[in-house]
């Protein structure tokens, strides 16, 4: 995972997913599936696999303590994106962009 070449799926949702704040686990999922609203359901296997890529990739890394007191809990582990990963993210953005406008120039979305 490079952040020249695009990024999987399950990236992409993880890294929008942590662009505003830091997150844990369970609510990484939540927002993927606010975020799509409803379409997309990331599972535990799939979270949990893809960000071991992302903090190896440098582009999350697990925090040290609860970003919120309130929201505190030790079994939890706790992630934030780094510059890496926010470039990564832009650059994935700019590039689906770039997609979605030549597939609506082509008309292949009709009236959706």
């Amino acid at each position: 995972m490079v952040a020249d070449s695009s990024l999987s799926r399950s990236a992409f949702l993880i890294l929008l997913a942590l662009s505003d704040r830091p997150r844990h686990g369970l609510a990484i999922i939540d927002r993927v599936e606010e975020t799509s609203e409803g379409e997309i359901r990331m599972g535990p296997g799939s979270l949990y696999g893809t960000l071991q890529k992302l903090v190896a990739a440098g582009m999350i890394k697990e925090l040290r303590e609860a970003p919120d007191p309130n929201d505190d809990d030790s079994r939890r582990r706790y992630y934030g994106t780094t510059p890496r990963g926010d470039r990564a993210l832009k650059a994935e953005a700019h590039r689906m962009r770039t997609l979605v406008d030549a597939a609506v120039k082509q008309n292949l979305l009709g009236g959706l």
